[in-house]
């Protein structure tokens, strides 16, 4: 009989075979819970599945030219970066719990960490994160634990995705989160000092924020500080080759996403959530941190210490519930960024900003069309304001071969004609060209 039960027929010889039945097998189920009829199609041979998966993935508009951004970036990735996450060691490696055996993946671990510290001019890095939404939301409860505080301050230019995950996250729990509106496109500083005061634990904000506008935070941080809060910053590992970073403005906690550094963009994942802070924090950090040590022979050592999860130690000391670190996308972080170099991420970043500000002059030349928070700084997205729904021209692009940016009425009352437009190093000269082109020909 075949291992592949392809007909029903054949699920019931096989359940024959340890005697079950198909009811038997579901007997534990409350009736209520079981499905009427489960309606599956028979088994199809390998060579039938192939073309159905052909088919539905041929539906994907795969051959569009990007402009998204909205937190997530089209980045070259050098061929190189896939030869070696490809290599087994490191995809098949799982949690290094045995240091004698691991000291290849705790290795490329320590020096991701030391990564991500000389990205942001941090002092401390933990083994990564599942996401930058997660991450933030752990920067959070990290700053409640220090302060023994529970007043949040956050202002709404902070990515909307992760406000959605830190307002899903914090529903049921004793937290004061109070959310400032933006003043035009950059945070609202007059309100964020008011609402400051002795039970504020962080002040979370963004750089570049959800709008792609930059902003300088050193005068945030000393605020925060002289009230006795701490500043939380999210940021964008690729604008940090050229903008002024956290550490420099005085953040105390450091979090972002790491797609930019090597991971394709797909269908929500997997990704990689950074954190970085100063070493006074760092026995409160969440998940992992690698260690480098010295053996009884003086043979330098990489081992996992400070894990502060509940899994290690007792619960109540426990500083999350994370249980894994995104160790394969973290390794592809680190060779993503050592192929690079130090000059090589300066290139990238400054190749990513001249081409948003080209193609923004290129846009903002259209009759009807508008920059919607003026001429600020940005580093590689800005905001266009239409003459017509944002979401409808958007859709209409599609049609000309353009994922053509990101409709800001989905997350921002009043913004129904504002889009945001994401420009990468990839993006040429000709392709900013055909889509303005494309865009004044829908307005």
């Amino acid at each position: 009989m075949s291992f592949i039960a392809n007909t029903q027929e054949q699920q019931k010889q096989m359940l024959a075979q340890i005697g079950l039945s198909m009811d038997g097998l579901f007997a534990d189920i409350p009736k209520e819970f079981l499905e009427k009829k489960f309606n599956l199609p028979d088994g199809m041979s390998e060579f039938d599945v192939r073309n159905r998966l052909a088919d539905l993935a041929a539906k994907n508009h795969i051959d569009l030219t990007c402009f998204l951004g909205g937190g997530f970036y089209d980045h070259f990735i050098p061929s190189a970066v896939y030869a070696i996450i490809g290599r087994s060691e490191f995809y098949t490696a799982y949690t290094p719990y045995q240091p004698e055996i691991s000291q290849g993946t705790l290795q490329a671990i320590f020096e991701y960490q030391s990564l991500i510290c000389r990205l942001t001019e941090m002092q401390a890095a933990n083994a990564s994160l599942y996401d930058g939404g997660t991450a933030l939301y752990e920067a959070m409860m990290m700053a409640l634990r220090i302060t023994n505080r529970n007043k949040i301050l956050i202002d709404d230019s902070v990515n909307p995705i992760y406000r959605v995950m830190i307002h899903s996250y914090t529903k049921n729990l004793s937290i004061e989160l109070q959310e400032t509106k933006n003043d035009q496109g950059l945070i609202n500083r007059k309100a964020l000092l008011e609402k400051l005061d002795d039970n504020t634990a962080a002040v979370i904000v963004q750089n570049p924020n959800f709008f792609g506008c930059v902003d300088d935070f050193t005068d945030l941080a000393e605020a925060a500080h002289k009230k006795g809060a701490l500043l939380i910053v999210s940021c964008y590992p690729i604008s940090l080759g050229i903008l002024k970073t956290p550490g420099a403005m005085g953040a105390d906690i450091v979090t972002g996403e790491g797609q930019s550094l090597g991971l394709p963009m797909s269908f929500g994942g997997p990704y990689l959530g950074f954190m970085a802070t100063k070493k006074d924090y760092v026995r409160k950090m969440p998940g992992r941190i690698v260690g480098r040590t010295k053996d009884n022979q003086g043979r330098t050592g990489f081992v996992l210490t400070l894990q502060a999860r509940e899994q290690h130690i007792r619960r109540d000391k426990a500083t999350s519930n994370i249980c894994s670190n995104e160790a394969l996308c973290a390794l592809t972080a680190l060779v993503y960024s050592s192929l690079l170099g130090k000059d090589g991420l300066k290139q990238t970043a400054q190749l990513c900003a001249d081409k948003a500000s080209y193609a923004w002059q290129k846009m903002t030349a259209i009759k009807g069309v508008k920059s919607r928070f003026g001429a600020k700084w940005f580093f590689n997205e800005f905001v266009l304001e239409l003459p017509a729904n944002a979401a409808e021209i958007a859709g209409k692009l599609i049609d000309k071969g353009f994922a053509a940016g990101f409709p800001l009425s989905r997350y921002y009352e009043g913004m129904e004609n504002s889009l945001l437009i994401a420009v990468t190093e990839k993006r040429t000269k000709q392709q900013i060209g055909m889509l303005t082109e494309s865009l004044e020909a829908v307005l």
